[in-house]
């Protein structure tokens, strides 16, 4: 697989996307991730990406010319699979888009800035737009992180163990259930139950507006389950 970003702060994107998981990925072969300065693409002297809205409101709009530059620069070269726009309006992002996702061979990543960028590029050039929740954030750099993270550890080979990665949250839109450290000594609870019963029989269901640790925690307070554990050292 292959990931290009494209981005105008490319500096946010260097020590997120080559640590852990990814920089292992990346040694191994598996991906390659390409960080492209949209500003390399301009032609003024101040390297110029962006400009007054039409209409004059209030902040700042991606040019349309630098992108386009950029994004026709890489396609000279290659297919891609999608032209992702990191945006508030697109569509939620989940466990089953980055699993669409982990199956392509190669995508470009466009981090918005500012205002957002000139919706030409939209119509046009990008083929995906995704969100990542209802926030704002300063630019879609993180976003884009968020995206390339979630992706390439699901590729085969990117985990020592790959059924680590299919029982991870979500997969299947599951909640994982709790789990705890091998090293217990002894367990005690207001049922005296082994540890094992702790576990329940089945992963919790997601999407309900709660999240893992609100669900999770409802769970042993309907039980009224009272633990007290004592780790060996």
């Amino acid at each position: 697989m292959r990931i290009d970003i494209l981005t105008v702060v490319p500096e946010l994107l260097a020590s997120p996307l080559n640590e852990s998981i990814l920089k292992r990925a990346q040694e191994k072969g598996l991906v390659e991730i390409h960080i492209h300065n949209i500003r390399d693409y301009t032609e003024d002297k101040h390297r110029t990406t962006d400009d007054y809205p039409f209409g004059g409101e209030a902040g700042m709009v991606m040019k349309i010319e630098p992108i386009y530059r950029c994004i026709e620069a890489l396609k000279a070269e290659r297919e891609y699979d999608e032209v992702i726009y990191t945006s508030p309006d697109g569509i939620r992002y989940d466990q089953h888009e980055a699993n669409r996702l982990s199956t392509l061979d190669n995508l470009i990543i466009l981090c918005g800035h500012y205002k957002g960028i000139d919706y030409r590029i939209r119509e046009h050039l990008v083929t995906r737009e995704i969100s990542i929740g209802d926030y704002v954030l300063t630019g879609g750099e993180l976003a884009a992180c968020i995206i390339a993270d979630s992706v390439i550890r699901i590729i085969p080979g990117a985990i020592g163990d790959e059924a680590s990665a299919l029982t991870d949250c979500f997969q299947d839109n599951l909640l994982a259930p709790p789990v705890y450290t091998r090293r217990v000594q002894r367990l005690e609870s207001a049922r005296r139950a082994p540890l094992g019963q702790f576990r329940p029989n089945r992963p919790l269901e997601g999407g309900a507006g709660l999240g893992a640790h609100q669900t999770a925690a409802a769970r042993f307070a309907e039980r009224r389950i009272r633990l007290t554990i004592c780790v060996t050292t």
